[in-house]
């Protein structure tokens, strides 16, 4: 298989993950702000969320490839992090790389390699 459909693969799997994470996040939000439902969740949504997200973009960018499944969906986790954490540094001028960042890396990247198992073998 060409590196260029399997980048594409890759592309969309995260651009969907993004879908999911946004869709998530702005039902949260509209959860909060007309029900009792409290901010302390917050992280505890974030955190299933990167994980179901990254688990799909995982999933999508390996049924593309043809062995390797697992490290196609860590590096899908890991872009989506990255790009995540770059988004929050420009849109929040507090924002700091600390535990919570390294927290969210390891289940990004974790979340995609699982992603990642499932799509390969979901081909055979």
């Amino acid at each position: 298989m060409a590196i260029t459909n399997q980048v594409k693969h890759l592309s969309i799997g995260i651009l969907m993950a993004y879908a999911i994470t946004a869709i998530v996040f702005l039902g949260y939000a509209v959860l909060i702000t007309y029900t009792n439902v409290s901010e302390r969740s917050l992280p505890m949504v974030v955190a299933i969320t990167t994980v179901l997200s990254v688990m799909v973009a995982g999933f999508d960018a390996a049924r593309a490839a043809e062995n390797r499944g697992w490290a196609w969906g860590m590096l899908a986790g890991f872009i989506y992090v990255i790009f995540m954490a770059i988004f929050m540094a420009v849109l929040i001028p507090e924002f700091s790389a600390g535990m919570r960042l390294v927290t969210t890396f390891a289940l990004g990247i974790a979340g995609g390699g699982l992603g990642g198992i499932f799509g390969i073998n979901m081909k055979k």
